[in-house]
């Protein structure tokens, strides 16, 4: 087999430190000989701005256009708060998900039993959580027209951002919501907001024209988005798979992070139409948390979420599911040892560093 081709992309804040547990991590799969990586690097978001005046080059577009998968650290900072709007560190993010049509937003909230006290919920409503909360990803109010804010005079400004979707957008993230609720509990909850947006009448109405279609063998349940961010903290083990548009899943999956103990636990992927001729599709992975600025460069940063997101590459990207499995599990006896990063150590418990923590998980497959 062809080495899988990846561009890592480690941006800013803590990303090159969690990236740097990801190279150890490719490293020994290559050495143990369970698969062979060809991959380049790149700058983006804020050092890419800092280098090239702009948040992503054409250059590195292209190398992410002919990678099997797209691993992502973080961007962003205080640094660049006040470098223009359309050059921003997250303007470098936003481009790879809208060219790349990475469309599906998959980020798992699992509690792992360890961590369970760790959680802001009581130990009985997180242990053994296990939920797939699905963001729509390149539609909605982050992309929509117009974007703009205008000023009115005397001193009154208007700022405009507009919700827009259309039906095949909802008719493919649905799918991939049945598809992924078919291998894991059968259960779909879609969350809108249909009693004052026109755009959640369309999301109803489009996925239970698919769910009756399609996908009757799943159970499906509607719930009003903000309904369904009190259910997520006061019984998050109803869900199984949880389809959101851009602007409330961007919102319930860091409600949901917080229940697994930290958003340094917190993986996602982004994913691609599947192309008919090769069969591939376009993937991007990348922890849930920020660029942490405040911790940068200090060691402290938890690097599980970022080996957990190439795990979801592993599993989604190359179709390696054991090797995943056996990442998860490794993760999982590293917390059972008592391991911590300091985001998520015990009070009076001492925390290890970056580097030991994916020396260890490393150590463990």
């Amino acid at each position: 087999m062809p080495p899988f081709k990846l561009l890592l992309l480690p941006g800013d804040g803590i990303g090159p430190e969690v990236m740097a547990e990801v190279r150890r991590l490719i490293a020994h799969l290559e050495q143990k000989k369970l698969a062979a990586f060809a991959f380049e690097e790149g700058l983006v978001g804020g050092c890419a701005y800092d280098a090239h005046g702009m948040a992503i080059t054409e250059e590195t577009m292209q190398k992410a256009h002919a990678a099997d998968a797209v691993i992502f650290g973080a961007v962003g900072g205080p640094k660049w708060d006040k470098v223009p709007y359309d050059v921003r560190p997250e303007a470098g993010l936003l481009r790879l998900r809208k060219e790349l049509g990475l469309f599906a937003n998959l980020r798992p909230a699992v509690c792992y039993p360890a961590l369970a006290d760790a959680s802001s919920l009581k130990r009985e409503l997180v242990d053994g959580l296990d939920i797939m909360i699905l963001r729509e990803l390149t539609g909605g109010v982050y992309f929509g027209e117009p974007k703009t804010i205008t000023d009115l005079g005397n001193g009154q400004k208007r700022a405009i951002d507009t919700q827009v979707y259309d039906t095949y957008e909802i008719e493919r993230i649905s799918r991939v919501a049945f598809e992924l609720a078919k291998k894991r509990r059968n259960k779909v909850t879609s969350m809108e907001k249909r009693n004052v947006m026109k755009t959640g009448v369309l999301w109803h109405e489009v996925i239970e024209a698919v769910h009756a279609r399609e996908f009757p063998e799943v159970t499906l349940e509607h719930m009003l988005a903000d309904a369904g961010g009190m259910q997520l903290v006061r019984n998050p083990k109803q869900f199984d798979v949880i389809v959101t548009d851009n602007l409330f899943g961007d919102m319930l999956s860091d409600v949901a992070a917080m229940m697994t103990g930290s958003l340094g636990m917190l993986p996602s992927a982004s994913l691609g139409e599947v192309d008919a001729k090769t069969k591939k599709r376009k993937a991007l992975y990348e922890p849930v948390h920020g660029s942490a600025p405040d911790i940068a460069g200090q060691g402290k940063a938890n690097p599980i979420a970022m080996l957990a997101s190439f795990g979801m590459a592993l599993r989604y990207s190359f179709n390696m599911g054991p090797v995943a499995d056996a990442l998860d599990a490794a993760i999982a006896r590293v917390l059972a040892r008592g391991l911590r990063t300091a985001d998520i150590a015990t009070v009076g418990g001492k925390a290890v560093s970056t580097e030991e923590m994916g020396k260890a998980v490393v150590g463990e497959m």
